[in-house]
């Protein structure tokens, strides 16, 4: 399964296009190997999605999407963001009701995010050992967990330089 060879950190110093085209390559390679179709107007939408580090809600996309000249109705860009998310291409940050690029695509996994409240920008983090302390925690409650996904809130390295130069 493909993954990102160039990690999406939006707090530090990176080429954004490079995260950009590696996102619709690995999109492309997981949608060919799940035997699904990755038409143009979902490939249109995970770029808009990845585009920024700052989660889009599905109203934004359309408004980018219309600003193209692309006439989309609200349930395509829906569903196009369903198919997306289902297919492991995009997370959905519910305490904002937006979409971010997904920097393990097609991998199962728990989504952990670092959200600053100060910018907006949103890092996916990696850590399956504490995916596993949570289940365990869960199990030991006898607790069945069906998902799990984290989102933390806080001030980025750029924003708090930003204030400590103010």
């Amino acid at each position: 399964m493909p993954t990102m060879a160039t990690q999406s950190l939006p707090y530090r110093p990176h080429d954004h296009a490079v995260c950009v085209s590696q996102a619709l390559s690995d999109a492309r390679a997981v949608c060919r190997n799940r035997g699904t179709r990755l038409t143009r107007t979902r490939e249109r939408v995970l770029e808009l999605v990845w585009q920024s580090h700052k989660p889009l809600g599905a109203y934004d996309v359309l408004a980018r999407l219309s600003e193209e000249g692309l006439s989309a109705a609200p349930p395509t860009v829906y569903r196009a963001l369903d198919f997306l998310q289902q297919n492991g291409l995009v997370h959905r940050i519910a305490s904002l009701n937006a979409f971010i690029g997904c920097t393990h695509p097609g991998e199962h996994h728990t989504g952990m995010f670092l959200i600053c409240g100060d910018c907006g920008n949103v890092l996916e983090l990696s850590d399956p050992s504490i995916a596993q302390a949570i289940q365990s925690t869960a199990q030991s409650e006898s607790f069945e967990l069906n998902e799990l996904t984290l989102e933390m809130t806080g001030v980025c390295p750029q924003c708090q330089a930003n204030a400590a130069n103010d």
